[in-house]
C-alpha cells in the first residue's frame, strides 16, 4: 500500500475508532484533535506549497515566505488562500463535532488505538516527510569533502574576449521546446536554439529552484541556502559577501555590468545580490527605475513592465554600450511567463495557444514571451557588433505550478541553457549531464577565464559534478551546512550601530536593512525582516516564546503602543530590547548614528504579561485605537473617537490615500455623535484630476465643498449637525486608477485625495 494511501487510511481509522468506541474524555479528545489537525495542516501546507512550486514543501517555499516579497504579484493567490483558510476552518469544526457526537463512557484501550492511528497518519503523510527532510538539511553538520569540490576561480580574466548578453527566461524550461509535445509553441526561439550550442541535459538541484536561487546558482556556482532560520537574506545589505561570483570576476576584468528587468528589483533581494557581486546601482533597472525610460510608463502588468518593453530597453542599452566600445555584460530577466498563468503583451503575434482542445494561458504567455526574446536575439545578430558578442539564454528555474504544469510533468524536464557565439557560430546539441550550477563556469570559460566556479564546472571543457555523483541532489543537500558557512554570519550580538541616514543596523561585521527584528539565542542570532507582503514584525514577535530575547528596531509608534505610551504617536525610530513575557525597554534613536549594546538584565517573565502583550501585537492595523484629538493618517488605526472607517488605503510615511477600490468614498464613523457645531480641519492634497475640483464633504444632511491642489494644504470647513450624525463622508469626484505609490505586484489603486490629518474642533452654540 502506498504511504499516501496508508496515511489517509490511518487518519480515517483514528476518527472512526475514537468517535465510535473511545467515549468522551477531555484529555484524549484534545490529544487526538491536535494530531488530526496536524495531519490536516501538514497536508494543506503541502497542497498550498504545491500550488506555487509544483514540488511540494521545499527551500523555495521557505525562502519566499520568510523573505522580502516586495514586488511579488500575489493578487492572483488571494482568492485561493481565502478559500483554503475557510475550508480548513470548516473542516476543523466538522472534525470536532464528529469526534464528540457519540455519548458513551470513556475506554482507555480504544483511545490508545485511536491515538496510535492518528500519530501514524501524521508520520506517514508526504508532507511530514518533506518538512522533516527540510529541517534535517538545515541542521545537518558540515560534510568534510565539500572543500575538495568547491573551487574558487581567479579574480579576473587575463585577456577578456567578447561582450556578454545573458537572458534569464522566467520559468522558461527546455520542456516547452519539445515540438512533438507542444507543436508551434515556440517557433522563433526554437529556430535560434537550433543555431546555438544547446546544452540539453541541464538539471535543477535543491536550492536552485526559484528566481533568486537560480541567479545565485548560475553566477556563483552554489545553491541558495540561507545562513539562519527564516532565510532572511533579503534583509541583509550584502549577499554571500565572501563568495567570488561571475559578476565580481567580470567587473575585475574591466566589464561594465548591467541588469534590466520589468519587475521590482527588491523582490527576494535581487538588488542586494547584484550590488554585492559586481553591479553598480546606477546600472540596475527594475520597474521603479524604468519609469522614466520607457515609452509608456502605464503599460505594465501586476509584476512590472511587459517583456516587449523590457527587451526593447535591453537592445537600446546593447546599442549604446557597443557604440561606446565598452567591455560589458548585459543581464536581463523576463517576467511574462511567471506562474500561475502569465501575461500576454500587446505586441506579440500569437496571443493564444490551445492545448488539449482549449486555450491555455500559461502556454499562451510562453508563446508570446519567446517572440520577444527571439526578436532581441535577431536584432543583436543583425547588428554590426554581434561578432564581438556572446548571447546566453537560460531558464531561471523550471516552471512552477502554472496552468501548463500538469502537461509538463508528464515529460522529462530540464532547464534551458543555450549559447550563441558571434565570433564562432556553432550549432550543436551537447547532451552531457550537468546542472544550472555549471552555467557561470561555462560562460567564464567561454570569455577566457577559469573553467570552474564554486561547485560549477565548464561544460565546454570539464565534467560536471552532476556526472560524477550518482545522486547530485542528495550530495548538494549533504553540503548545505558547508554552503551556509560561506556567509560567515555572526552567532552572537554584543554592540551594534543604527545608522539612520543609511537605514541600516550593523553588528559583528553584518549589516541589515531597517526595520529589523532579531531573536537572540545563546549560540544563534536569527534576523527576521519585514516586507510589504511579509508579516509585520509585531506579528512575528508575537510568535516568540515568553522568555525569548529580542532586539527590534522600528518606528516608535509600533512598540510604544505596547510598552511606552508616550511614544505611541511618534514616527521616529525606536529600539526595543527584552522579552515578550517581561517589560522590554524602548529607546528613541536620537542621533543619526546611534551606538548600543544588546543587554538583557534579569527580569520576571509573566505568563499573564505575555498573553496580554501578544494579544495586542496581533491586533489588525485598522482595529488599532490610539489616544489623540485628531485622526493621524501616518499611523495605523484611528483615534479612540473613531468607531470604524472605510475607503482609506494603507499608511505611508506621509499619510494615506483614499482608495475607491475599497469603497466609493471615505467614510469615517465616530463613536459619539459629531458636535452640533464644529470646524473640520483637513490637511490633505488632491491626486490627478481631483486637483482644483469641488470635493463634497458631508455630515448628515449638510454638505461643504473642499478644494485641494497637488500640494498639501490645511483647510477648515464649518459644519452644523442638528441631526447628531456620527459619519463624516468625503467623496473625491474622479478617482484615478494608478500604480503611483503602490506596492509592486498589487492591483492598481483608485486614488482621490491624500490625507495627513483630520481634526474635529467643537464650537460654541
Amino acid at each position: 500500500m502506498p504511504l499516501e494511501l496508508l496515511s489517509l487510511v490511518l487518519f480515517l481509522a483514528a476518527i472512526a475508532v475514537y468517535s465510535c468506541k473511545a467515549g468522551r474524555n477531555t484529555f484524549w479528545f484534545i490529544l487526538i484533535l491536535l494530531l488530526l489537525t496536524l495531519f490536516i495542516v501538514l497536508n494543506a501546507t503541502l497542497f498550498a506549497s504545491n500550488y506555487f512550486t509544483g514540488e511540494g514543501i521545499n527551500d523555495a517555499v521557505l525562502y519566499t515566505l520568510t523573505n522580502s516579497l516586495t514586488g511579488a504579484g500575489v493578487s492572483k493567490y488571494v482568492v485561493p488562500a481565502i478559500g483554503l483558510i475557510t475550508a480548513l476552518f470548516l473542516l476543523f469544526c466538522f472534525l470536532s463535532w464528529l469526534l464528540r457526537r457519540r455519548r458513551r463512557p470513556h475506554h482507555l484501550g480504544w483511545s490508545l488505538l485511536a491515538i496510535a492511528c492518528a500519530a501514524g497518519s501524521v508520520q506517514t503523510t508526504p508532507a511530514f516527510r518533506q518538512v522533516k527532510d527540510l529541517l534535517a538539511s538545515h541542521t545537518r553538520l558540515a560534510d568534510s569533502d565539500f572543500e575538495s569540490w568547491y573551487k574558487v576561480p581567479g579574480k579576473r580574466i587575463a585577456q577578456p574576449k567578447l561582450n556578454l548578453v545573458y537572458i534569464y527566461g522566467e520559468s522558461l524550461e527546455r520542456t516547452y521546446f519539445d515540438t512533438q509535445a507542444f507543436p508551434g509553441l515556440a517557433p522563433e526561439l526554437n529556430q535560434e536554439k537550433a543555431q546555438s550550442m544547446d546544452f540539453s541535459n541541464t538539471e535543477q538541484l535543491p536550492g536552485t529552484d526559484y528566481t533568486i536561487a537560480g541567479m545565485v546558482a548560475s553566477q556563483c556556482g552554489i545553491p541558495l541556502f540561507a545562513p539562519f532560520d527564516g532565510n532572511a537574506s533579503a534583509s541583509l545589505s550584502s549577499f554571500y559577501p565572501q563568495t567570488l561570483c561571475l559578476g565580481d570576476i567580470l567587473k575585475n576584468s574591466g566589464y561594465e555590468n548591467w541588469f534590466i528587468q520589468g519587475a521590482d528589483l527588491r523582490f527576494a533581494g535581487k538588488d542586494t545580490f547584484l550590488l554585492s557581486h559586481g553591479f553598480n546601482p546606477e546600472n540596475l533597472y527594475g520597474s521603479q527605475e524604468l519609469k522614466s525610460r520607457v515609452a509608456d510608463p502605464a503599460y505594465r502588468n501586476n509584476w512590472g513592465y511587459y517583456d516587449d518593453t523590457v527587451m526593447d530597453e535591453v537592445f537600446k542599452q546593447y546599442e549604446a554600450l557597443s557604440r561606446q566600445q565598452k567591455r560589458f555584460a548585459l543581464f536581463t530577466l523576463t517576467v511574462d511567463t511567471h506562474h500561475p498563468d502569465g501575461f500576454i503583451s500587446r505586441s506579440c503575434q500569437r496571443k493564444s495557444y490551445s492545448y488539449a482542445g482549449k486555450p491555455n494561458q500559461s502556454f499562451s504567455a510562453v508563446a508570446c514571451s519567446q517572440e520577444h526574446v527571439a526578436r532581441l536575439i535577431a536584432r543583436i545578430k543583425a547588428s554590426p557588433w554581434f561578432k564581438n558578442t556572446v548571447i546566453v539564454v537560460s531558464s531561471d528555474h523550471l516552471a512552477m505550478n502554472n496552468t501548463a504544469h500538469p502537461y509538463l510533468i508528464k515529460l522529462p524536464r530540464r532547464d534551458l541553457f543555450m549559447i550563441i557565439r558571434g565570433d564562432q557560430p556553432q550549432a550543436e546539441v551537447l547532451d552531457g549531464r550537468r546542472s544550472t550550477l555549471d552555467n557561470g563556469a561555462t560562460v567564464l570559460d567561454l570569455l577566457g577565464g577559469d573553467k570552474a566556479l564554486g561547485l560549477g564546472r565548464s561544460s565546454l571543457s570539464s565534467a560536471s559534478l552532476s556526472s560524477q555523483f550518482d545522486d547530485m541532489a542528495k550530495k548538494i543537500t549533504a553540503w548545505k551546512a558547508d554552503i551556509i558557512q560561506l556567509w560567515n554570519f555572526p552567532d552572537k550580538m554584543d554592540s551594534f550601530t543604527i545608522d539612520q541616514p543609511k537605514n541600516t543596523f550593523s553588528f559583528s561585521g553584518a549589516t541589515f536593512k531597517l526595520p529589523i527584528l532579531f531573536r537572540i539565542g545563546d549560540k544563534q542570532v536569527e534576523p527576521l525582516p519585514e516586507g510589504e507582503y511579509a508579516a509585520p514584525l509585531r506579528y512575528q514577535l508575537a510568535d516568540f516564546a515568553a522568555s525569548d530575547k529580542f532586539v527590534w528596531v522600528d518606528r516608535c509608534f509600533k512598540m510604544g503602543r505596547l510598552w511606552q505610551p508616550q511614544l505611541a504617536l511618534s514616527t521616529d525610530l525606536c529600539l526595543a530590547m527584552g522579552q515578550t513575557g517581561g517589560h522590554p525597554q524602548v529607546t528613541r534613536i536620537d542621533k543619526p548614528v546611534w551606538q548600543g549594546k544588546a543587554q538583557f538584565p534579569p527580569q520576571t517573565v509573566s505568563a499573564a504579561t505575555y498573553a496580554l502583550t501578544t494579544q495586542q501585537m496581533r491586533v489588525e492595523d485598522n482595529a488599532i485605537r490610539y489616544r489623540a484629538d485628531s485622526f493621524l493618517l501616518t499611523l495605523p488605526g484611528a483615534p479612540q473617537s473613531v468607531k470604524q472607517f472605510s475607503g482609506i488605503s494603507r499608511p505611508e510615511s506621509w499619510g494615506r490615500w483614499s482608495n475607491a477600490n475599497l469603497a466609493p468614498a471615505v467614510n469615517i464613523e465616530y463613536v459619539d455623535p459629531l458636535p452640533a457645531r464644529f470646524d473640520l480641519v483637513i490637511t490633505a492634497r488632491a491626486f490627478g484630476a481631483n486637483a482644483h475640483r469641488p470635493i463634497p464633504v458631508r455630515v448628515g444632511d449638510q454638505e461643504q465643498l473642499l478644494q485641494l491642489s497637488d500640494d498639501f494644504s490645511t483647510t477648515t470647513l464649518h459644519f452644523t449637525n442638528p441631526g447628531g450624525s456620527h459619519q463624516l463622508i468625503i467623496t473625491p469626484p474622479e478617482p484615478q486608477l494608478t500604480n503611483v505609490g503602490n506596492i509592486p505586484g498589487q492591483d492598481p489603486r483608485k486614488l482621490g485625495i491624500g490625507m495627513v490629518e483630520i481634526k474635529v474642533i467643537p464650537q460654541a452654540q
